[in-house]
């Protein structure tokens, strides 16, 4: 009779459901691809959150509401930016500052692995406008982490 308790209770807690929640956060490389240092790179990190659902709006032919959230309601005041440096300077493209960005972007990474989240996906894009005279653009990476409650 014990032993069929037992292997009864050993079920049970193989198919016990546990209810865990995922949550994500996203952090957002952007490195400048200026000429002569001019630009601006850096790693930013929300610590505000937001529910998208407040700047949501439903576009239909029967129901034309818009969401009245502001722009400036919509905006994060509080979040985390750290330096980078940019890819180039006075004489042309820095090796030594991507390594440096690499080693930062490094240092990031295992901090919030140290936090208990997990790198779950990392997407990247370049913007630059590419037309005569250009002289701007940006190297752009986004970094997702997940972790469970």
């Amino acid at each position: 009779m014990k032993k069929i308790m037992l292997v009864v209770l050993l079920f049970a807690t193989m198919f016990t459901v546990n209810a865990q929640t995922v949550e994500y956060k996203i952090i957002t490389s952007v490195e400048s691809v200026v000429p002569n240092g001019l630009g601006r790179s850096r790693i930013m990190s929300a610590n505000d959150g937001r529910d998208y659902k407040n700047y949501t709006s439903t576009q239909s032919e029967e129901d034309n509401s818009r969401n009245k959230s502001s722009r400036k309601e919509m905006r994060v005041k509080g979040f985390d930016e750290t330096k980078l440096l940019n890819f180039f300077n006075i004489g042309g493209i820095r090796f030594q500052n991507i390594a440096t960005n690499d080693a930062i972007v490094s240092s990031k990474i295992n901090a919030m692995v140290a936090e208990g989240w997990e790198l779950a996906f990392v997407t990247s894009g370049v913007e630059s406008y590419g037309g005569k005279g250009d002289s701007s653009g940006i190297y752009i990476t986004r970094y997702i982490f997940k972790r469970t409650k």
